[in-house]
């Protein structure tokens, strides 16, 4: 029998926690349930255990820490993470689960955004913050995925066991997809309802700071995984500086055969030797990304050589 492992990463849930377990619980009553508890003030902790579930620890702060130590210390055949707020219904765990199971999805995205999200969610910018996440991760990395943002995902243990885990905190969904999309892993989406937190339940997630580490998050990943883009829209960028500073230079030379603006001459050509370096870190560095793609599907075949024992 295929073992299934519920991962709950909470923080401060004392709301919210007991009805996540018994939604789940029902909905998938052979799996194990596993809440994390990061550092919660109040009574997250002994809630969950009293209503069943395993309860572990993680010392440092953040969700993606927490996730990082989930996938480090648990090993099942199908890996369901949720939030512990409530937000995402239970009836659709049994799909996201046979997507992966028998399907070999690599990771299943609950999708919100397509179904109730924009009509249930009431924090302010959070619709048009997820628009703008994803319509940038999708640009950058080719990709059609309809929520980047989800807590609701299922993963098969080939993902979960060769998943670089870099991100701290709130930024980690965004990490996990663009990974997905960069590895070329198979990626299935399920729509499910959305519901906003109940009342007397406060988010975890500031707007405007976990936000702007959404969008470096972004940035970030698409210099190391997209180097030779990333660093040749720098050197056309500069590249276009040094002809604006360069043009009035020529234009005077012509008329008068002489070089007034020499300062402009000589920012014009640093700037062009700039933008010439841009394009040949992107060049090395794009080499150096080929090679650690070729180092991953070696990888993943060893991996799932060893979880086929």
């Amino acid at each position: 029998m295929s073992k299934t492992a519920i991962l709950i990463p909470c923080y401060n849930e004392e709301k919210t926690i007991a009805k996540v377990i018994a939604d789940f619980k029902a909905a998938l009553p052979q799996a194990d349930i596993y809440v994390y508890d990061n550092n919660s003030k109040d009574k997250t902790a002994e809630i969950a255990l009293a209503n069943g579930a395993i309860l572990r620890r993680e010392r440092k702060q953040g969700k993606g820490n927490v996730i990082r130590t989930m996938f480090r210390d648990i090993d099942a055949d199908c890996y369901l993470m949720v939030d512990g707020d409530d937000t995402y219904p239970a009836e659709h765990a049994a799909e996201l689960c046979r997507l992966v199971l028998e399907e070999d999805a690599d990771m299943v995205v609950g999708d919100r955004l397509s179904t109730t999200y924009f009509t249930e969610n009431k924090r302010k910018f959070h619709n048009a913050g997820n628009s703008v996440v994803r319509s940038l991760v999708n640009y950058f990395f080719k990709g059609h995925i309809r929520d980047i943002m989800t807590g609701y995902r299922a993963f098969s243990p080939l993902f979960v066991k060769t998943f670089p885990i870099l991100s701290s905190g709130f930024e980690i969904e965004t990490e996990m997809t663009i990974h997905a999309l960069d590895k070329n892993l198979n990626i299935s989406e399920v729509p499910i309802d959305y519901r906003d937190r109940p009342e007397g339940s406060e988010s975890k997630l500031n707007t405007v700071s976990d936000g702007f580490k959404v969008i470096f998050t972004i940035i970030r990943l698409y210099k190391d995984y997209r180097p030779l883009r990333f660093f040749g829209l720098a050197a056309g960028v500069l590249l276009l500086i040094a002809a604006g500073l360069l043009v009035p230079v020529l234009v005077d030379y012509f008329q008068t055969h002489l070089v007034p603006r020499f300062p402009s001459l000589i920012v014009s050509g640093f700037t062009a030797l700039a933008a010439m370096l841009s394009l040949f870190c992107g060049l090395i560095l794009d080499t150096q990304t080929k090679a650690i793609r070729q180092d991953f599907e070696f990888k993943l075949i060893s991996v799932k050589n060893m979880l086929k024992k």
